[in-house]
């Protein structure tokens, strides 16, 4: 996987402006960290860090159609193909002549065979941009589900982007600013960010299934691929066995790599199917055993279930590799390490995210990358069979907002009353939900049950996973691994997309599909195992440290988080040993005060101007 970014600009000349381009560049370092290549001409410059992954010697960006400046196109690209082989022979059929055996080339060929309609035929996790000399067009574009991200912004002659905000930052042309939305965004909606909204003015992200046309005249965003909704026609029985072959040749797919591979597993049905159908699928190759990791921290055996988290990892782990035979590795994380790796993952986020989830998550991959490059992830399971709480919650269900927020607070209500009656958080959150309904494809003569089941799950796929997947690829990339997400594959998710709750559900039970899909792979107890989210610490000390903290703001009059928030609301808050409203939908009683401190760090680090 890789780091892209560029500028494009109809009144500079960028060939005086390979400084910049190169500072812009060297801000996704760890993204990829192989090596790195720009390219200039005088209306685009590229940039690309690389990770090598597939055709390590071959795969060297960014990567033109002929060399030199007559370049007639240049792509840098970010992602992987998995139908690149399938693709390749297409396209050689139709007289194309490769110079690499990687994925790249086959994306830049193909748009040279089939333009725009290209990436409606690519299988994988991508972003990339395409500069079009011969027409001085620019194309972003993002797969299918969002899974590789992709942001961009529009100054007074041109546009810069990249694959994580730091990347524009870099460029003197845009300015970290964060407006009444910006806020809105991260106060009123941070399980639920708006489509394509980037949190700071102005910038933007390429939506999943779209591309961004730059062009001189202007700049167009266009879809490329939606779900369509139809009659379901195949039986039960039929619909376990279409459901385990498409994620079975998913998983086959996504072993693809020249790099050490290993799976992410946390004794769920999801990650233990995912590692079960990868070994099957080594195995049949001839391959050794895959290696699997798992986290955990001190004294989790003493925590306490909540709806979020009903069971503890360890034993479901130990049961999942013991059956299927893997090589597992349990990843310890102390408390005073997620206190240490607190910066890092605002760094690598460029924004406020989740705090200890984050952090753990963060040493996790950084343990994983020392013995892999390349880790699958039982990621996106739930949004499309189903499995998290709010999908068997009729009140939920009922209300008119998004479920997984019904009756919760959030860090809105510690904003300061001016800042409030500035950003309406309430009226942003209530237009955010009716323009997302408007957004799901509906089938006539469906019962009010059943359509309100499907607007949950366009929810759950267009609002609730896009920040589960940013937080993935941002936390893994920041220290070079690459994390592929079978269940994301989009034939997979086409095809449940119309399957009905009835057979997702069986009997009431959550993810019974999925769980009846690939029972014969995984002892009982793990195909059996209710829904149980990623852990969080049960660490005193981690509470003790931040809470210090939030005094500390208290007494600093000059805390740029009080320019946002109500200082007296926080002070009696914590006065009254009560916990913070939180960004978080799953039970913290920490993630109000993280969300706080880390708001006031990012405001700091970055400099953000208010507007």
């Amino acid at each position: 996987m890789c780091g892209i970014t560029g500028w494009i600009d109809w009144d500079t000349d960028l060939l005086h402006q390979a400084r910049t381009v190169r500072e812009m560049t060297a801000t996704l370092a760890c993204r990829g960290p192989d090596a790195d290549g720009v390219w200039l001409s005088r209306h685009a410059a590229l940039g690309h860090r690389r990770l090598s992954v597939i055709d390590l010697d071959g795969g060297v960006q960014p990567l033109a159609d002929r060399p030199g400046p007559e370049a007639g196109a240049v792509l840098a690209y970010n992602g992987e193909l998995y139908n690149h082989r399938e693709l390749r022979a297409e396209l050689e059929a139709l007289g194309h002549v490769f110079r690499t055996r990687s994925d790249t080339e086959v994306v830049l060929r193909a748009h040279l065979q089939w333009g725009r309609e290209a990436p409606a035929r690519f299988n994988g996790i991508f972003a990339y941009a395409l500069w079009d000399a011969r027409h001085e067009e620019l194309l972003l574009v993002r797969d299918h589900l969002g899974i590789k991200p992709l942001y961009w912004h529009a100054h007074r002659s041109g546009v810069l982007f990249g694959s994580e905000p730091k990347a524009v930052l870099a460029n003197p042309l845009f300015r970290p600013e964060l407006d009444a939305e910006g806020i809105a965004e991260l106060f009123a909606l941070p399980a639920a960010p708006s489509a394509g909204h980037g949190v700071f003015r102005g910038l933007h992200e390429v939506r999943p299934g779209h591309l961004v046309v730059v062009a001189r005249a202007a700049t167009r965003e266009l879809r490329y691929w939606r779900l369509e909704s139809a009659e379901h026609r195949d039986d039960a029985e039929t619909t376990r066995r279409t459901v385990r072959e498409l994620l079975a040749d998913a998983v086959e797919r996504q072993l693809i790599s020249d790099v050490p591979l290993c799976t992410l597993l946390s004794g769920g049905v999801d990650s233990s199917a995912v590692t079960a159908l990868a070994a099957a699928a080594r195995e049949r190759a001839g391959q050794g055993k895959i290696a699997s990791f798992s986290v955990d921290f001190p004294g989790s055996a003493d925590r306490t279930p909540d709806a979020w988290r009903t069971t503890r990892d360890a034993p479901y782990v130990a049961a999942a590799a013991d059956h299927i035979g893997t090589l597992h590795t349990t990843v310890l994380v102390p408390d005073d390490d997620l206190l240490d790796a607190r910066d890092a993952v605002l760094r690598a986020r460029d924004r406020p995210g989740w705090g200890e989830m984050d952090a753990s998550l963060h040493l996790l991959f950084r343990e994983v990358r020392r013995r892999s490059t390349v880790a699958l992830s039982g990621e996106a399971a739930d949004e499309i069979f189903g499995g998290y709480p709010y999908f068997h919650d009729a009140a939920a269900l009922a209300a008119p907002a998004f479920p997984w927020l019904h009756g919760k607070a959030t860090p809105a209500d510690l904003l300061r009353p001016d800042v409030r009656a500035e950003v309406r958080p309430e009226e942003y959150a209530a237009d955010a939900y009716r323009r997302s309904l408007g957004e799901v494809p509906r089938l006539p003569g469906e019962s009010a049950a059943d359509a309100r089941t499907r607007e949950v799950f366009h929810l759950a796929l267009t609002r609730w996973l896009p920040p589960l997947l940013d937080r993935v690829d941002r936390v893994s990339m920041s220290v070079g691994l690459e994390v592929r997400v079978p269940f994301c594959d989009h034939r997979l998710v086409e095809y449940l997309w119309n399957v009905p709750w009835a057979l997702k559900a069986p009997e009431g039970r959550s993810k019974g599909l999925l769980r009846d899909a690939v029972r014969d792979l995984l002892p009982p107890q793990v195909t059996d195992r209710p829904k149980s989210g990623y852990p969080s610490t049960p660490a005193v000390r981690y509470t003790e440290v931040l809470t210090a903290r939030a005094r500390e703001l208290l007494a600093d009059p000059n805390a740029p988080v009080f320019d946002l928030v109500d200082r007296e609301a926080v002070r009696r808050l914590l006065a009254e040993g009560r916990p913070l409203p939180s960004p978080r939908t799953a039970p913290n009683p920490v993630g109000g005060l993280d969300h706080l401190v880390q708001v006031d760090e990012w405001l700091r680090a970055y400099r953000v101007g208010l507007r």
